[in-house]
């Protein structure tokens, strides 16, 4: 959420960054609820000190009134008058600020100035690639019918257990994606300095709301048909960065890798990528998750992307960098570099991981604070980012180490999480 003090400051300019994302904010409906907030807190202050002023001196009145023999109950009545006005004021206040609130909590993340311009993908721009893309000597094939040649992928059995956009994986697949969610854990473990977490696969709206995914998104979401409001988690994100809602800690930077599943009702992708597992309502993810300190959470989304930039290094995997224009970016993030993996079949990059810096905007939604060099709290930074997406790192592994007769090479790196096995057959 954006600071408001930011807003009654520096309107104009908040508006004009909105307008980067494609956001048009309506100045005019925040200025007559501001003006109304700071008309009724006057109010209320006014009202409040009348009668405070009023309880200090009414006993003393209501004893002289008495040693005169006269009624009390004028008194009495003005006392009662007073709270009853008090109270009305106070009601007042609340519900305007409530629609400030609501406001406020509709208004995406201001994008970094280093952001670009634009409206769609198409606008996002290259920062660098690594690798370069296999040139096959025989017709390539996709993942789909590579996992089916060996029995290893089903879309149908999916199908008739669940409905579609699921699948089921046996035998040596099933164990390729088991190995590669392995790899990435111990590489950002051992190698990249996280701690693993473990965390419920189903959370409360407080926690999605702390993220940014409600209110405006709540049709991206599962929700489960219960009162108590919960949902199945979007990403492993939501209950870890949630991990410090309400809370202060006390040294930073925290980081942590959790591997979870992720469900998503892809409510906005209008039938793109109905084949195969590149676009799914269940799929696996191993998230990093970053809390730290604002001087530094630009250095930190930086090494954020080359820990997941490392998994596909070392799985020998091209790809690509891009940062996503305003029109691309996210609602709650800053700013955010994608990494697209290379697929043979589509001949093309196709986003694997997205690194966010969030600034303070989830650390004010959540009260996440930590406490600074003076020992007063402060509202800390996230930065989170997949490292990787296990479902399409699977999809790429698969096309990119295909061979002639249908069998897959498995990358070295993986041979060893495999029982030295060297491909799939």
């Amino acid at each position: 959420m954006l600071d408001p003090k930011l807003l009654r400051s520096d309107l104009n300019a908040v508006a004009e960054s909105l307008q980067t994302k494609g956001y048009t904010l309506d100045c005019e409906a925040f200025l007559a609820l501001e003006a109304q907030r700071k008309a009724l807190q006057l109010a209320a202050e006014s009202v409040q000190q009348e009668r405070n002023a009023y309880s200090k001196s009414m006993g003393k009145m209501i004893g002289e009134a008495k040693a005169k023999g006269e009624d009390i109950e004028p008194l009495k009545a003005k006392g009662e008058q007073l709270k009853n006005d008090s109270a009305a004021a106070d009601v007042a206040l609340t519900e305007i600020q409530g629609q400030l609130d609501s406001l406020l909590q509709g208004l995406p993340n201001i994008p970094h100035s280093s952001v670009p311009a634009g409206k769609t993908e198409d606008d996002n721009i290259e920062l660098h690639r690594w690798g370069t893309p296999r040139q096959f000597d025989f017709e390539i094939k996709d993942h789909v019918d590579l996992g089916d040649g060996f029995n290893g992928l089903d879309f149908d059995v999916a199908a008739k257990i669940t409905g579609s956009r699921f699948s089921v994986m046996r035998g040596d697949l099933a164990s390729l994606h088991r190995a590669l969610t392995q790899f990435m854990l111990n590489t950002h473990i051992n190698e990249h300095g996280y701690e693993e977490v473990y965390v419920p696969y189903i959370v409360n709206r407080e926690s999605l709301f702390g993220t940014g995914q409600l209110p405006k998104f709540e049709e991206d979401l599962f929700k489960l048909d219960d009162e108590r409001e919960f949902y199945l988690i979007p990403t492993a994100e939501v209950p870890i960065t949630n991990l410090y809602r309400n809370e202060i800690v006390d040294s930073l930077p925290i980081k942590y890798v959790s591997h979870t599943p992720c469900f998503r009702s892809e409510a906005g992708s209008y039938g793109r990528d109905t084949r195969g597992m590149i676009r799914q309502h269940q799929f696996e993810k191993v998230e990093m998750v970053q809390f730290v300190h604002p001087d530094e959470s630009w250095d930190a989304l930086d090494s954020l992307v080359g820990h997941a930039e490392a998994i596909l290094q070392k799985l020998e995997l091209p790809y690509r960098s891009v940062i996503l224009c305003g029109g691309d970016l996210g609602f709650s993030a800053a700013k955010t570099i994608d990494l697209e993996v290379w697929l043979p079949s589509q001949e093309k990059y196709r986003e694997i991981s997205s690194c966010s810096n969030f600034a303070d905007f989830q650390a004010r939604r959540m009260k996440a604070r930590f406490r600074n060099a003076q020992g007063k709290p402060e509202l800390l930074h996230t930065v989170n980012g997949s490292g990787l997406a296990v479902g399409r790192t699977l999809v790429a592994v698969i096309e990119n180490y295909q061979q002639a007769d249908g069998s897959i090479a498995i990358p070295a790196v993986l041979q060893p999480l495999m029982n030295g096995l060297t491909e799939i057959r």
